[in-house]
């Protein structure tokens, strides 16, 4: 199964010498799971995204960019998405890439009054489908955001949320198409090592917490088997 990645942004300096790059990530994640995966991966700045026919499903990364913001590649990337519903190539999508979906979809994302949402966050699980095996009540996650999809898109339903983020994962009715606002993708130690980088931005507090919460249980590698039998059970 062909999955075509796409990169919206990069781990910040200096963090980009010493970790793999989000799609790399996504395929250390992901990989393990089967072995009918293949990846390509192409950046938003590359020049021209692939099309539908290119690929069996699409996976969007992480950004440090705003849906709302003025960069020249939202919009293509939004109309990816879409061409991808209507020829019913599965994708997923993760923090950024969960808002620019939600964005693509009729949705709103905006830069949420709550602030920062960093560390171990915990989500209640709203709802269920046939991918999301074995089945879990909750889930905990690292996060790294500022930005939250505030209104859901028309029909799309709302599988896990939290009181900070209560539009956390979502199943989209222009499916197959799902998308997760946390990071199941980051492993603990760059979790940590991207919360401390941002200590001057997020205050010291917040940082300690954060840090402090990744001692917790993840689901990480349980929201890894979600995505890998979404993709396996749309193909």
């Amino acid at each position: 199964m062909r999955l075509a990645i796409i990169e919206t942004g990069t781990p910040p300096a200096p963090l980009d010498e010493r970790y793999p790059s989000y799609p790399q990530m996504m395929e250390r994640m992901l990989a393990p799971l089967s072995g009918r995966f293949s990846f390509a991966t192409t950046g938003v700045e590359d020049g021209a995204l692939p099309r539908p026919a290119d690929f069996d499903g699409l996976l969007i990364t992480g950004s440090p960019a705003g849906v709302y913001e003025e960069h020249s590649w939202i919009e293509p990337l939004k109309d990816l998405i879409r061409a991808a519903a209507l020829a019913r190539r599965p994708q997923v999508g993760v923090c950024f890439g969960h808002q620019i979906m939600a964005a693509a979809f009729g949705g709103e994302v905006v830069k949420s009054d709550k602030g920062w949402g960093v560390g171990l966050h915990a989500y209640r699980v709203d709802g269920g489908a046939e991918w999301m095996t074995p089945a879990a009540s909750s889930i905990a996650c690292a996060v790294s955001h500022q930005d939250q999809v505030a209104n859901a898109p028309a029909g799309a339903r709302v599988l896990a949320g939290s009181d900070f983020c209560p539009n956390g994962v979502l199943d989209y009715a222009q499916g197959p198409a799902i998308s997760f606002q946390m990071h199941p993708e980051f492993e603990t130690e760059y979790a940590a090592a991207l919360y401390r980088l941002r200590r001057n931005r997020m205050g010291e507090a917040k940082v300690d917490d954060a840090l402090a919460s990744l001692r917790g249980r993840s689901d990480r590698g349980l929201m890894a088997r979600w995505i890998a039998n979404f993709y396996l059970q749309s193909d």
